[in-house]
């Protein structure tokens, strides 16, 4: 799951908007596996977020777990 402010939203709101999202999608029995919280995907400071829920298979997770060393991302490294 990326939950991504637009610029404009402080990362408290988005901490508190996958706070109010979590529950609802595992209520809909969505195992949420992944999540990337933070300014990813901005647009000039626009206030807003942007959801992406994806399904993922083992194969993507062991690719999502891999060490990442990018402007934009670091982990594993």
């Amino acid at each position: 799951m990326l939950l991504s402010g637009l610029g404009g939203t402080p990362l408290i709101e988005q901490y508190l908007l996958y706070g109010e999202i979590a529950p609802l999608l595992a209520e809909a029995g969505v195992d949420v596996q992944r999540v990337l919280i933070g300014d990813y995907i901005t647009s000039l400071d626009m206030a807003g977020a942007s959801l992406t829920v994806v399904k993922a298979d083992d194969e993507f997770l062991r690719l999502w777990d891999a060490p990442v060393v990018t402007p934009g991302l670091r982990w594993g490294a």
